[in-house]
């Protein structure tokens, strides 16, 4: 079984930074993806951010450079550095780690947390 545990959601003032991290845990032999994606009230969830396990980003077009995917393999942590926050991002932050048997895998089960709440306000 695999657990993934968020931490750093809070309150922030426009403008102003946050740090997100996600640990992953329990029955883990390889992990290949790992990222972000976020949800507001009737809204689907989005993408925000990604990263493969040789270090490949991938970000939302609104993002804009603003944020930061990195991860640690050893420690089985994926981090999310947020900068010149906006309103628009509140939301629920969830992070997802894909796991496998080995990085030959054909196939990996995509594992998520439970969310942060991230809320900016003016």
């Amino acid at each position: 079984q695999v657990q993934l545990e968020e931490s750093g959601g809070t309150l922030v003032q426009t403008g102003g930074s946050l740090s997100l991290s996600c640990a992953a845990s329990g029955s883990i032999t390889y992990i290949s993806d790992m990222g972000w994606y976020r949800q507001t009230p009737g809204k689907q969830r989005e993408l925000v951010a990604t990263i493969t396990a040789g270090g490949k980003t991938k970000y939302a077009a609104y993002v804009q450079e603003r944020f930061t995917i990195s991860r640690d393999n050893a420690k089985k942590v994926v981090y999310l550095q947020m900068n010149t926050l906006a309103t628009e991002d509140t939301a629920i932050y969830y992070c997802y780690a894909d796991v496998a048997t080995d990085m030959w895998a054909a196939s990996r089960k995509a594992n998520w947390s439970r969310g942060t709440q991230v809320t900016v306000s003016s």
